[in-house]
Order: C-alpha cells, then sequence, then structure tokens
C-alpha cells in the first residue's frame, strides 16, 4: 500500500514508548478536568493563574461576539485589524513597558515571524540548547546560520559571538524554559548582547502573567530596559485566552508588520478574543494573590514530593519537572497516578533529551493544597 511505511514508522515509535495519544477533555480548563468521560486532578495546564474559565473573560468574549462578530474576515492589513486588536496591542505595549507591540495568532507563529524577518543569509543566530521548537525552526527557516550553545553555558556563547562576522546577530533564548522550568539568566545574555552588538529575542511564553510583582514577565523580574530586547509572550497560558504578541522598539514593529510572513499572510484573531484578553491583563494586574498562591504551591510541592531514584529539577516556576529517565517507566507512571485519578504528562524525546524523560508537573492557581499533597503522596507512594 502507498503508506505501508508510515505504519511501520508508527509501530516503531509505539515499540520505543514514544507514540502520542490524544485525550479529550470534556469539561472547561481547571484543576479538575472531565477526560474521556471521567473525572481527573489536572497537572497538564499551562493556565498558571486560573483565568482560562473566569467568568470575567467569558463574559468579555461573550460582548465582543455581540459587538463584533465571531470571525476577523481577512488578515491585519487587508480588513482584519478591528478596534478591539489595536486597544489589545496599545495595552499589552503599556503593560510590557516597551514602546509597540503586534499581535500573532499563535507563539509558534510569533517566533516563525519576528526571526525570518529580521535576520538573512548573511546573519546569525545564536540559540540556547534547550530552547523550544519555534525557535529553532524559526531559525532553520530564516537561512541564517545557526549556532547553538549548550545550556546556559554564558562563556560558551561569548566565544561564538565573539569568532561571528555575521552582518547581524541575533541570540534567541526561552526565558523560562518549558520543560526545566528555569529562568533564563536574562541580564548576563543582555550584557553580552550589548559587547558584542547583538539582538536578544526573548520567548517569555511561560514568564508572561507569572513573573514579576504584577506579573508583568521577565522584564519585570529582573527590572530589565534595553532597545536590543525584543520581546515575545503567548497568551494561552498564563493570560488564558489565545494568541501572542511581539513588543519592542517602534521601528521594530514597523518591520514586523511590513515582513513578518505569519503575521501578513493569516487571518486576524477574531476579534472577541482580543477583548477578552483586556479583561485577562485587568486581573493579571490586580490580582496579585493567584501569584502568590503559586508559589504557595511550588512550596507545598517541593517539600512533599520526595523522590529517591527519580530528580525532581530545580525550579521556581509553576512547572516542575520529575525526571524519571526510561520511556517505559515514564509512561507506567504517568498511567499509574491516571488509574488514582491524577493527570500528569509523560514527556518523551524528542521534546526532552533522550534518557531524559519526565513527567512534567504544571501548577495553577487554580489548585488547593490538597490537591498538590494529593499528588506529592501517590508519586511517594508509586516509587516506594
Amino acid at each position: 500500500m502507498a503508506f505501508s511505511f508510515l505504519s511501520a514508522e508508527l509501530q516503531q515509535l509505539e515499540a520505543d514508548g514514544l507514540l502520542r495519544r490524544r485525550r479529550t477533555v470534556e469539561s472547561p480548563q481547571g484543576a479538575h478536568l472531565v477526560v474521556d468521560g471521567r473525572d481527573f486532578l489536572s497537572f497538564c495546564s499551562n493556565d498558571y493563574l486560573g483565568l482560562a474559565n473566569h467568568p470575567a473573560l467569558v463574559a468579555a468574549l461573550q460582548q465582543g461576539a455581540a459587538q463584533f462578530g465571531v470571525g476577523a474576515g481577512a488578515s491585519h492589513l487587508v480588513s482584519g485589524h478591528t478596534a478591539a486588536h489595536h486597544q489589545l496591542e496599545t495595552q499589552l505595549a503599556e503593560f510590557v513597558g516597551l514602546p509597540r507591540a503586534l499581535l500573532f495568532s499563535t507563539g509558534y507563529m510569533a517566533n516563525l515571524g519576528i526571526v525570518a524577518a529580521l535576520v538573512g543569509r548573511d546573519d546569525e543566530i545564536f540559540a540556547d540548547k534547550l530552547n523550544h521548537a519555534s525557535l529553532n525552526d524559526a531559525a532553520l527557516l530564516s537561512r541564517a546560520k545557526l549556532t547553538r550553545y549548550p545550556h546556559g553555558d554564558l562563556a560558551a556563547l561569548a566565544q561564538r559571538l565573539a569568532a561571528s562576522r555575521a552582518r547581524r546577530k541575533l541570540v534567541v533564548v526561552d526565558a523560562v524554559f518549558s520543560m526545566d522550568g528555569d529562568i533564563a539568566p536574562v541580564p548576563e545574555l543582555l550584557a553580552l548582547c550589548e559587547r558584542f552588538d547583538a539582538w536578544l529575542l526573548l520567548d517569555d511564553a511561560h514568564g508572561f502573567g507569572v513573573l514579576g510583582a504584577d506579573g508583568r514577565g521577565v522584564l519585570e523580574h529582573f527590572a530589565l530596559r534595553s532597545p536590543r530586547i525584543i520581546y515575545m509572550a503567548t497568551l494561552g497560558k498564563a493570560a488564558g485566552v489565545a494568541g501572542a504578541f511581539a513588543a519592542g522598539e517602534a521601528a521594530l514593529v514597523e518591520m514586523l508588520i511590513q515582513r513578518a510572513r505569519t503575521y501578513i499572510y493569516t487571518t486576524a484573531m477574531p476579534p472577541p478574543l482580543a477583548l477578552a484578553l483586556s479583561a485577562s491583563l485587568r486581573l493579571i494586574a490586580a490580582e496579585g494573590w493567584r501569584r502568590a498562591r503559586l508559589a504557595e504551591l511550588i512550596a507545598v510541592l517541593r517539600r512533599r514530593l520526595q523522590p529517591r531514584r527519580w530528580r525532581l529539577l530545580a525550579s521556581a516556576t509553576a512547572i516542575q519537572p520529575l525526571i524519571i529517565g526510561g520511556n517505559a517507566e515514564t509512561l507506567a507512571v504517568s498511567e499509574a497516578l491516571r488509574e488514582r485519578g491524577i493527570w500528569v504528562p509523560a514527556i518523551r524525546p524528542p521534546t526532552v533529551p533522550k534518557g531524559q524523560a519526565r513527567l512534567r508537573i504544571s501548577l495553577s492557581a487554580a489548585h488547593q493544597a490538597a490537591d498538590v499533597e494529593q499528588l506529592a503522596a501517590a508519586l511517594n507512594e508509586i516509587e516506594a
């Protein structure tokens, strides 16, 4: 048959413990979900502040649908850029303290658009080896030279920057690494960019809304400002809705409008989502208790979970990775949790390096301390 080789490859993925399967969620996002007809305590979601089902966001979405309808109808540069989009871009720029912001449909599309718009064949991209796939794909799409450096190794990055003769240099990095939960050394990275005349692209997908006293992200966390910074954050995680944005100097954003193909050649996000995001920004700034609860839950997990063979990575963020190692054992532990009514995803290669399969525990302000206690007790029992 024409696709028989695909069947063989799928069988090999299953044999290697790498076949992925979708689960069907039948309830709103929250600490407790109905999945495939069963109730679960969930530690899967990136809804870090518990806003995805917040009544204020639901009401704003409903109001937006009544005012603008459902679809944008066209790309931003044709007729899809509504007052709702424009207002949100203004609010986002103000929120992160940068001159301008630009909406994208997803974080993946934002990274592809930003990188390919700014660098090309005569340029060089410097990337942390644990960067998100979207940053790696963006580098390949740009056709710039891609130079990777060991995770967090500032000395190695400095050597590579010093050796570069590229026309333009762009350092790209996750602000919070999505599988390890650690925060990038942004002040030191910026210092290197200043020293070697490079731009710094920060992917703050997992820091926006969570880091900083008011949830304004990694720039507030480190109290940083620089015209060299290109800031990107997603709006479907802590913000609870969908989409992404880039922010930076006015000339940067204007160039993205002119050259970012993933912005130019796609339909704008539905206007009601933009109004829901405006409501989300207000809650992120006003309800600091959500970040305080996250900090408390992280402390509970790290105090109660006491692995012996497994390893809980050092992380002060909502992402708490438990390294198990082998694919088969990681899948077995995830399934043992499912049998107890707890849903934690098994993360395997190629998402993480070979031999570092893990449970990616995601905490949310929607959780209670008792939920985290239940998870820790279950994991301690399974490993025993």
